[in-house]
């Protein structure tokens, strides 16, 4: 990456953030339920080798989205793959990080914005900071609605050791904008590879912000995600969830309301099975009047599975008349799997609208012999209820080819073959 001189600043500054708090462990109240240990006994490597960044269209398309007419950023074992990517600075600048932090024509954005979103001293951003090569650059102007969305797909296909990746995105939304983006992180391997992420957004005033993470890594691979969202005015920020694979996957997610009438979205599926976790942590924080908040979590956990929810609503002295809602449910399918949920409500002002809750349970017995009664074999019947179950979440999303896709991954996550 192509740094200014008050990046390397940064960078030794988070080297010392984090030579000082180390990987979190288990007593840590925010980490009592994720075991990060097995992870950090690999000897993993910060940088693969560049000849080794080369791979095939025929390797990676069944993880692009086809249906949709998008720019594509394509990152292979953390390095820009110009080949695979369809990038532009015509009707906003969708590019790579490296590229913009060399021209000075984008510094005054990246000043304004960079490592000022996600908190310094938060261990896992402080690792990213200090050691990010690469990630992706999206910078919308004031009344512009992108004409399409944007794909950020990072690849692993190193073939020595263990890596652990940095990947960091910048995404800026100026007022009256629109975008659409679309990430993944894919291991095309066997390795226990650790992705470190960190993305920071700023949605300007009457901004909207339409964001999908789609994780269905391998059983070996690991990602600790950690987005960070500030919102001004009027602005609506919704991020979809859709967790299905990995061995460790962390998700902070964290929003910010600065200004009156901010709209926050989150909204997440897990299906996950054998010795996975998934790990969600969510945080919104009202500092201003008049805002809303909604956020819908669902889980289904089979075979020895672990999942964890930890949401946070933290509702601040000013932040009065708004409306902030909550929920996370799961099915627990066998006696292995197990689940640890907390959300929470921190509340500091009294003319507020605030609720949560979660449920955990099995499958409705009654509804099975239902089903089976009228023809249905158990496996259906078995999906359908559990399609049904996670589908409230799916009608949130904007993008039809997304909502297909996403469909078809629920169904191979539930053992069946049938369109829902």
């Amino acid at each position: 990456m192509n740094n200014p001189k008050w990046m390397g600043e940064l960078r030794r500054e988070a080297i010392e953030i984090f030579d000082k708090k180390g990987f979190p462990q288990r007593k840590e109240e925010e980490w009592k339920y994720t075991n990060l240990r097995p992870l950090l006994k690999a000897d993993y490597k910060l940088f693969p080798e560049e000849e080794e960044t080369s791979v095939s269209y025929e390797d990676l398309k069944k993880y692009f989205i086809h249906d949709v007419d998008s720019y594509h950023l394509v990152f292979v074992n953390g390095v820009y793959n110009s080949f695979m990517s369809s990038s532009t600075h015509d009707e906003a600048d969708v590019c790579v990080l490296s590229s913009a932090m060399g021209k000075m024509v984008y510094q005054t954005v990246i000043e304004n914005f960079y490592g000022k979103i996600a908190p310094k001293d938060e261990r896992f951003v402080a690792l990213n900071t200090a050691f990010s090569r690469e990630g992706a650059y999206i910078h919308i102007p004031d009344n512009v609605i992108l004409s399409k969305p944007v794909q950020i797909i990072h690849f692993s296909t190193a073939k020595e050791e263990e890596v652990m990746y940095h990947p960091r995105n910048l995404i800026v939304l100026g007022n009256n904008s629109r975008v659409q983006i679309i990430e993944r992180h894919q291991t095309l391997n066997n390795k226990a590879n650790l992705t470190n992420s960190v993305t920071e957004i700023h949605v300007g005033n009457n901004a909207e912000l339409d964001y999908y993470k789609i994780q269905n890594d391998t059983v070996e691979s690991s990602l600790i995600d950690n987005t960070y969202i500030s919102q001004e005015r009027d602005s609506t920020a919704s991020v979809h969830t859709f967790s299905f694979g990995g061995k460790v996957t962390r998700n902070n997610l964290n929003f910010v309301q600065n200004q009156p009438n901010s709209n926050s979205i989150l909204n997440g599926i897990t299906i996950i099975g054998k010795d996975q976790l998934v790990d969600h942590h969510t945080r919104v924080d009202h500092l201003s009047h008049h805002c809303d908040s909604h956020e819908l979590y669902k889980g289904i956990y089979s075979d020895n599975a672990h999942g964890v929810f930890n949401g946070k609503i933290y509702v601040h002295p000013e932040a009065q008349q708004l409306n902030s809602f909550q929920q996370n449910n799961n099915v627990l399918l066998g006696d292995k799997a197990k689940l640890d949920t907390k959300p929470q409500l921190e509340i500091f002002a009294d003319d507020v609208k605030c609720s949560h809750g979660c449920t955990v349970g099995q499958l409705d017995e009654s509804a099975m012999f239902y089903l089976q009664q009228r023809g249905i074999p158990e496996v259906e019947a078995k999906a359908l209820l559990l399609y049904a179950f996670a589908a409230e979440v799916l009608e949130h999303v904007q993008i039809q080819p997304i909502k297909n896709r996403i469909t078809a991954l629920i169904a191979h996550k539930l053992g069946v073959n049938m369109e829902f």
